[in-house]
């Protein structure tokens, strides 16, 4: 999957929301981890240096080829051990019920189906692992929805990989059969625009042994 254009833009305004205050928020994102973690798209791996120690391993998948190029350079900086490896979201490089935690993170608003992705998660998380998130979501006034549709109905989304401004993704993850544990709403930066609206927070998968998709609800 190659987006040139997309990924010398993400690549320079990712360092810059960073500084604006995304690094706090990934601390947040990924603190008490441990175990074995897969990341889905994981983009240039700027989350790579706030996985804490607790952590074993992460396999750190990307198909941008760009980006994963990037993120191999991150992944050499970390202090826990990252493997960066090609692959989709919705045909995850891992075995059934193989991993304690997954990340991701402004990935759910670009992938193709949401359903499909979270499908794949599901698949590969142990029975009560948890699925950790940050992603830019759907705004919470009528006016500034319109705007993200109109967007996410034009070019927006070839332009920039993907990207739709307008997708309701706690709803998707609780569809998908994960339990909502946790979830924070905020702008960032904190101005209304169609992309500043963003959730943080932890779903876990059901219990049991079944690692198959859960029944539609």
């Amino acid at each position: 999957m190659n987006h040139p254009i997309f990924a010398r833009f993400y690549a320079r305004i990712s360092q810059v929301m960073e500084r604006a205050g995304l690094a706090e928020r990934r601390e947040a994102l990924l603190a008490g981890l441990s175990g074995k973690v897969i990341e889905v798209g994981a983009g240039n791996g700027l989350t790579f240096a706030h996985y804490p120690p607790a952590v074993a391993r992460v396999l750190a998948v990307e198909p941008e080829p760009r980006l994963r190029r990037l993120a191999r350079v991150n992944a050499g900086k970390a202090l826990i051990p990252v493997d960066v490896v090609d692959g989709l979201a919705d045909r995850l490089p891992g075995e059934d019920a193989s991993f304690d935690a997954a990340v991701m993170s402004l990935v759910l608003c670009s992938v193709p189906d949401q359903a499909s992705a979270l499908r794949e998660v599901y698949r590969v998380l142990k029975p009560g692992g948890q699925l950790r998130f940050l992603e830019h979501v759907l705004a919470d006034s009528s006016g500034m929805i319109r705007i993200q549709r109109l967007l996410d109905a034009t070019i927006w989304p070839r332009l920039f990989g993907g990207c739709h401004t307008g997708r309701d993704t706690a709803a998707a993850i609780e569809r998908a059969g994960f339990t909502l544990e946790r979830l924070e709403r905020f702008l960032l930066p904190e101005i209304r625009t169609p992309l500043s609206y963003l959730i943080l927070g932890t779903a876990r998968r059901c219990g049991g042994q079944d690692a198959s998709w859960p029944p539609h609800r």
